[in-house]
C-alpha cells in the first residue's frame, strides 16, 4: 500500500501489507480495521475476505457485529465519506477505494443501503432511475431500454410515474434496486434488501439477484437476516461477531453448527434445525443437512419410506407455541368481553389512482395479538394509520376504545393507542435514549420526575445505555427504544408495523417478549408483519390483506393451509408448516397441523421408530 495515502473527513488510514491474497478476486479485504471518529472500539477488526467474479455471498449477524459498515467498507463510504481510522485495504475490480475517487468506487460497486429513505433522491419513480444514469453518462438512446429493462426485471413498471411518497416501504425498496440494476454494476451490494418486503417480494429480488448472478455474472454480496432465503439462494455465507469473521463457508456449513449460532446471537433455517435434531437422534447422517424446504421434505420422506411407515400414523396432537398457548388459554376466559379496536365497513383513499382500502370490518379484544399479512401495498400500514388516527376514513367508523376518530384529537386517542412505526427513526427526536422514553409519558400528562424514573425501568428492562444518543444505536437498537417508548405508555391498544424487521434473533425475541408481556396486561396488540415465523409463534388471530380488502380472517394455522388464499395475499406459509402440509398429503395424516420443529421431529421419530 503506497505511503502518502488519502486523509479526509478526519480518517486516518494505516497500511498493512498484502497477504494471502490471489489475483482473480473481484473483491478482497486485506486486514481491514475500522473505527469511527465517536468510537472507542473497532467497528471492523482485521477482516480478511475474497470474493470471486460470480459468487453469491450471504452476511449474517448479530446487530452491532459491522455487517453494515462492511457493507460502507465495500462501497467506499469508507473511508470516503466517515471519519474514523481505516487500517488495510480493500480492492474492487482492481481498484484500491483508498487511492480512487468515489465516483470511480461506484461503477464498480452498486450498494443499496439500509435505509431506502435516505437513498431515495427524486420526487418521483421515473426522476430517481434517471438520476444515476444521467449522472453516469449513459447515452441518452440507451437511458430508456436501461430504465425500463430495470424495472421489468424488479417487477415494477407499473410504478414508473408514481410519487416517492406514495409508495410502500417495500415498493420503495424495489425502487432502489432497480435504479442501482440499471447502472449495471459489476459488484451488487445490499444492505438488507427484503427488511420492508412481503415473502413473495423477498423471493422475487432474490431471484432477480440469482438470474443476473447466474447470467450477467453479477457478483453479489448481501446482507440478510432472513437467513432461509440466504441457505437457498447464497453459495457462501460469512458469520460476523464482534466486528469480527466468526463463520465462514458454504450454507451447509455455516447453518449445521446451530448452537454454535445462537451463541452468536444469529438463528438458522427452521428446517436446518429439524435435521440438527434429527442428527442429535442418529436418524440421519452427521453430514446431512436440510437447507430448504424442499430438502427437508425429500430427506424425511426417504427416511419414512425406508421405515416402511408411509400412510401410517402416530398418537402426537401437534401443538401452537408456548406463548400462544398461553395467550389462548387467557382469551377463553375473557370472551366476552367488549372490542377495544372495531373498524365498522371503513374506506379510504389517498387520492384518485392511489392506493385504497375498502370495506374494512374487524374488532380486536383485550389480550388478542392479531397479525395482519399481505403483499407490500395491500393496505396494512394504511389500516393501521387509521387506528390511531392519523388518518381519517372517508366513510364507515373506526372506534378506540368507545372514541369515534373521525371526530376525536390524535392526541385523544394517543391516551389509548400507542404506535411502533415501520421505521424507527421517524419515531425518535430526542438526545438520549432515557429522553426519548420518558418524552412518550410526557406527552400524555406525565409529570417529568416521573417519566424519567419510570423511563429509567424501561432502560434497565430493556439493556439500554441510557445517556447515550438513540441515533449512534444500531438499527436494532433503535427499533428497542422505539419500542420501549410506546409500551412505557401502557396502553390499551398497541399497533406494531414490521416490529421485528431487520432485527436479529436476539433482538426479535427481547421485542417480542415485551409485546407478549403487555398482550398478557390485557392490551389488545395489531401486528402487520411479513415474517410468517413470527407470525406463527405469536399471533393468536390472523388477518389476511389484498389490493385493499380483508381476504380471510381466523385462526393462523387454518388460514397458512389455504394454499389458495397464501398465492392471492403473495404470502407462503411458515416453513415448517410448508414441509408439514405436504408430508401430511404425500406421507401420513400425522404431519397435519404441524407448526412447531419440535413436533415435526417427534412425528418422524414416531413414525420412524
Amino acid at each position: 500500500m503506497p505511503a502518502g495515502r488519502l486523509r479526509s473527513r478526519g480518517m486516518q488510514i494505516v497500511s498493512q501489507q498484502d497477504a494471502n491474497t490471489t489475483s482473480e478476486a473481484l473483491v478482497r479485504l486485506n486486514h481491514v480495521s475500522f473505527k469511527y471518529a465517536s468510537s472507542d472500539q473497532d467497528a471492523l477488526s482485521d477482516i480478511c475476505l475474497e470474493v470471486n467474479e460470480g459468487d453469491f455471498v450471504g452476511v449474517i449477524g448479530p446487530s452491532g457485529a459491522g455487517k453494515t459498515t462492511l457493507a460502507s467498507v465495500l462501497s467506499g463510504a469508507v473511508p470516503h465519506h466517515s471519519g474514523g481510522e481505516f487500517r488495510g485495504a480493500c480492492i474492487v475490480g482492481g481498484l484500491d477505494t483508498c487511492d480512487v475517487r468515489l465516483t470511480d468506487v461506484v461503477r464498480v460497486v452498486g450498494s443499496v443501503l439500509q435505509d431506502i429513505d435516505a437513498q431515495m433522491v427524486a420526487a418521483n419513480v421515473e426522476d430517481e432511475m434517471l438520476y444515476g444514469l444521467e449522472n453516469f453518462g449513459v447515452p441518452h438512446d440507451r437511458i430508456m431500454d436501461r430504465l425500463k429493462s430495470a424495472l421489468e426485471t424488479v417487477g415494477i413498471s407499473d410504478l414508473l410515474h408514481r410519487e416517492i411518497s406514495t409508495l410502500s416501504g417495500g415498493q420503495k425498496q424495489k425502487v432502489a434496486i432497480a435504479a442501482i440494476l440499471a447502472l449495471q454494476p459489476r459488484v451488487m451490494v445490499l444492505d438488507e434488501p427484503t427488511a420492508a418486503l412481503d415473502p413473495a417480494s423477498s423471493r422475487m429480488v432474490f431471484d432477480v439477484l440469482r438470474n443476473l448472478n447466474e447470467h450477467e455474472h453479477l457478483t453479489v454480496i448481501v446482507i440478510e437476516q432472513k437467513v432461509a432465503l440466504l441457505a437457498k439462494y447464497c453459495r457462501r455465507i460469512a458469520v460476523l461477531n464482534k466486528g469480527s469473521i466468526a463463520l465462514y463457508g458454504t450454507p451447509q456449513e455455516v447453518f449445521s453448527r446451530s448452537e454454535e449460532l445462537r451463541r452468536i446471537g444469529v438463528d438458522c433455517p427452521r428446517v436446518t434445525r429439524v435435521s440438527n435434531k434429527l442428527r442429535a437422534e442418529s436418524l440421519i447422517s452427521e453430514k446431512s443437512a436440510y437447507l430448504t424446504s424442499l430438502e427437508a421434505i425429500e430427506g424425511i420422506s426417504s427416511l419414512v419410506r425406508g421405515a416402511g411407515a408411509c400412510g401410517k400414523s402416530v398418537g402426537i396432537a401437534p401443538k401452537r407455541s408456548k406463548e400462544v398457548q398461553s395467550a389462548q388459554a387467557q382469551l377463553a376466559q375473557t370472551e366476552a368481553t367488549d372490542p377495544l379496536l372495531v373498524f365498522d365497513h371503513v374506506n379510504f383513499s389517498y387520492g384518485p389512482h392511489a392506493a385504497s382500502v375498502s370495506d374494512i370490518c374487524l374488532q380486536v379484544r383485550p389480550g388478542e395479538l392479531v397479525g395482519i399479512i399481505g403483499q407490500n401495498g395491500a393496505g396494512k400500514t394504511t389500516v393501521t394509520k387509521l387506528m390511531n388516527g392519523l388518518l381519517k376514513p372517508d366513510s364507515g367508523r373506526v372506534v378506540i376504545c368507545g372514541l369515534d376518530t373521525a371526530s376525536c384529537k390524535t392526541s385523544q386517542i394517543a391516551h389509548y393507542v400507542s404506535t411502533l412505526f415501520q421505521n424507527p427513526d421517524h419515531q425518535i427526536c430526542k438526545n438520549t435514549v432515557l429522553e426519548e422514553i420518558a418524552f412518550s409519558l410526557e406527552l400524555i400528562g406525565v409529570s417529568h420526575e416521573e417519566a424519567l424514573a419510570r423511563a429509567g425501568d424501561a432502560v434497565r428492562y430493556f439493556s439500554l445505555p441510557p445517556d447515550a444518543s438513540p441515533f449512534t444505536l444500531s438499527r436494532g437498537q433503535r427499533q428497542i427504544v422505539a419500542l420501549a417508548s410506546t409500551v412505557i405508555t401502557n396502553p390499551k391498544v398497541l399497533i406494531l408495523d414490521e416490529p421485528t424487521s431487520g432485527l436479529d434473533y436476539r433482538e426479535c425475541m427481547v421485542v417480542m417478549r415485551a409485546v407478549c408481556a403487555a398482550r398478557e396486561e390485557g392490551c389488545g396488540v395489531v401486528m402487520v408483519c411479513h415474517d410468517m415465523e413470527v407470525a406463527s409463534d405469536f399471533a393468536t388471530r390472523l388477518v389476511v390483506m389484498g389490493d385493499g380488502h380483508i381476504l380471510a380472517d381466523g385462526d393462523p394455522i387454518e388460514l397458512f393451509g389455504k394454499a389458495e388464499l397464501m398465492q392471492a395475499a403473495c404470502v407462503a406459509p411458515p416453513q415448517i408448516m410448508g414441509v408439514s402440509l405436504k408430508l401430511a398429503q404425500e406421507l401420513s395424516p400425522s404431519y397435519k397441523g404441524v407448526c412447531e420443529v419440535s413436533d415435526l421431529v417427534r412425528v418422524t421419530e414416531g413414525l420412524v421408530k
